[in-house]
């Protein structure tokens, strides 16, 4: 949900201060079941927790089943699965993070990520550590995020010689990702 137009005010009731925020938007059946939900709480004298971050592009549907489509032809080619290719494709193209993590729980940090790479020992004030690069997986990416994933996989297939999709075809998935977020 994308808020327009917000106005927001910081009122004191019975020596609490409340913060309270007016805005239009277009709500989706999603949002309007969260809204209702949180209205239900309130109504009931529960107290509700909202959180409000920047808005990222997310991927559409279209682009990720193109996505999961062209690494399936990468699989057949190449015999192996298309679980396979998809981390194939998260290490070369993917988006990660550094991590240093104590000795004894690298095995269970690793169990958490679809993709780590232990990059070796750190010594951080005195005391041993092991950086892992993690990477996540696309169903974070947002909208640039997953064209450079997609566009990676399009590549490596087009040098297996499969035949994807033409690089108009690829812009209008892309910009119906943009228009549906």
């Amino acid at each position: 949900m994308i808020a327009k137009d917000i106005k927001w005010r910081i009122q004191t009731e019975d020596f609490k201060q409340i913060l309270a925020i007016d805005f239009a938007t277009n709500i989706d059946n999603q949002n309007m079941r969260e809204i209702e939900k949180a209205q239900e709480l309130l109504n009931l004298g529960k107290k509700v927790e909202v959180s409000i971050r920047e808005y990222k592009n997310k991927r559409s549907q279209d682009a990720n089943a193109m996505l999961w489509v062209i690494m399936n032809e990468i699989a057949e080619k190449v015999g192996t699965t298309k679980d396979e290719i998809y981390i194939q494709m998260l290490d070369r193209y993917g988006v990660f993070t550094h991590i240093v993590v104590k000795p004894e729980v690298v095995d269970k940090v690793k169990q958490e990520w679809k993709i780590t790479r232990e990059l070796g020992e750190v010594v951080i004030n005195g005391k041993t550590g092991i950086q892992l690069q993690c990477y996540f997986g696309s169903s974070s990416y947002n909208s640039k995020e997953f064209s450079t994933l997609l566009e990676g996989v399009i590549y490596e297939a087009k040098e297996l010689d499969i035949e994807t999709i033409t690089p108009k075809e690829k812009e209008e998935l892309l910009r119906k990702w943009e228009s549906k977020n």
